[in-house]
């Protein structure tokens, strides 16, 4: 009897095009959507931690102002605006991220964004950009739509204790009542979708930056290699001060007491603190100022020195200086700077390619920090202001509030660079025996 005949051959299937191109819609989708529920949820635990559910309008309320959250921490503009008929006028402006907020969504899209090249060796540049576009417009249609639900009008009420001072208390007091006036806010859509597009692209950038895994371009992989250990150390810099700031922040939450003001910070502001602690650590400065009955969720130290000025009328400097004029504790700033931005150096050095001299990782750590304050130091920024004044009679001053925080970014900016310098070329120094012990010369 003779062999059974081999089957024949059959050609490998030519790849699906309209399977990638549903595949890598499904995960940018999978990735923006994931990436939004984690701000929502981590916006309304610390709005629910910070009061906010008794706010006037309950459940509509809270929505609108947890959807106004997740905005601002996508890069969204806030606008206050208030209405009190012609007896009065009401008026506020909001800027502020809460970084937590913001954090949170950059680290989960990032991550979700990579996970489906993860298995690719080698990935086209249309690969890349078939995959980071449909990110985007998803991205940019996700946060218009919630910009819709970020808005609402709050009524203003007055106890005994607000009255204005003098003869003229009980006549203010009267035409308050009779004007009802609210204060409420909106979206600005065009500002929230111009910065929205720079918030995503900035985050996807970074992620294909930092990342180990993530296949590129051929004439891309020999640019990456050099750019990958300083970004990646940086980006680890920044991440450890939040980590030991979310440490430091539950062990006040458990010893301390008033544990819902401090889970309201670390939920919504816990990289503001951390990051400018290390901005000021490497001896840069902010300058504001804090007054009124109301405020935004910070330490009590900060907003101690924020109230310090001329009755809370005059701008106050923060930095070492003035921290530890009012808690001695605030110099450990500057050798905890040291150790962190020292230890980053190593990491970044010892990722490196064998053969790079001091002098290139001091260069390369310089610039990368440098950069990275450029960006973060704005996001600091706080501008909240809100003012009631009635006809003939100036800004009621028990019926407003300002909260500033202005940081000195080209100044912050320039000791990055110092600092990077410094602490690269001696990075560079300390890596070297480590990476004789390990053997290795790769990153």
């Amino acid at each position: 009897m003779s062999p059974p005949l081999p089957a024949p051959a059959v050609p490998p299937a030519p790849a699906d095009p309209s399977g990638r191109l549903v595949h890598g819609l499904t995960a940018a989708l999978g990735a923006v959507v994931t990436g939004f529920v984690a701000m929502g949820v981590t916006a309304a635990l610390g709005l629910w931690a910070a009061g906010a559910t008794g706010l006037p309008g309950g459940g509509d309320a809270f929505t609108a102002v947890v959807a106004a959250a997740v905005v601002m921490a996508a890069g969204g503009q806030i606008a206050l605006a208030g209405d009190a008929s012609s007896l009065a006028g009401a008026r506020g402006e909001l800027t502020a991220m809460p970084l937590t907020v913001t954090l949170v969504g950059a680290l989960v899209t990032g991550a979700l964004f990579l996970r489906p090249l993860r298995h690719h060796a080698v990935a086209r540049a249309r690969d890349l950009l078939a995959l980071a576009v449909p990110t985007v417009v998803f991205w940019l249609a996700a946060l218009a739509g919630l910009a819709t639900l970020a808005r609402h009008d709050f009524p203003l009420t007055f106890g005994a204790g607000q009255k204005p001072a003098g003869d003229l208390g009980e006549l203010v007091r009267q035409l308050l009542a009779a004007a009802r006036p609210t204060i409420g806010f909106r979206t600005d859509l065009g500002p929230t979708l111009w910065y929205g597009l720079l918030w995503i692209l900035g985050v996807l950038v970074v992620a294909v930056l930092v990342s180990r895994r993530t296949p590129l371009p051929p004439r891309f992989i020999r640019h990456h290699r050099a750019v990958r250990p300083a970004a990646s150390a940086i980006l680890l810099l920044f991440l450890g001060y939040v980590a030991v700031g979310l440490v430091i922040g539950l062990v006040v939450a458990a010893t301390k007491g008033h544990p819902a003001e401090t889970f309201a910070v670390l939920l919504l502001g816990l990289p503001n603190v951390c990051w400018l602690a290390l901005g000021v650590g490497i001896g840069g400065s902010w300058e504001g100022r804090a007054e009124g009955p109301f405020g935004l969720p910070m330490p009590q130290l900060l907003d101690r020195v924020l109230r310090g000025g001329d009755g809370g009328r005059e701008l106050s400097t923060v930095d070492l200086s003035t921290l530890a004029s009012h808690d001695g504790r605030a110099w450990w700033l500057l050798p905890i700077a040291a150790v962190f931005v020292l230890g980053a150096a190593v990491v970044m050095a010892a990722r490196s390619p064998a053969g790079v001299r001091p002098g290139r990782h001091a260069l390369h750590l310089g610039v990368a920090f440098a950069a990275a304050m450029l960006v973060i130091a704005p996001l600091t920024l706080v501008e909240a202001r809100f003012g009631l004044s009635v006809i003939g009679i100036g800004d009621l001053a028990a019926l407003g509030a300002v909260v500033l925080l202005r940081p000195h970014i080209w100044g912050l900016v320039g000791l990055a660079l110092f600092w990077g310098l410094v602490a690269g070329f001696l990075g560079g120094l300390l890596a070297a025996p480590l990476r004789r012990r390990a053997g290795t010369g790769t990153p």
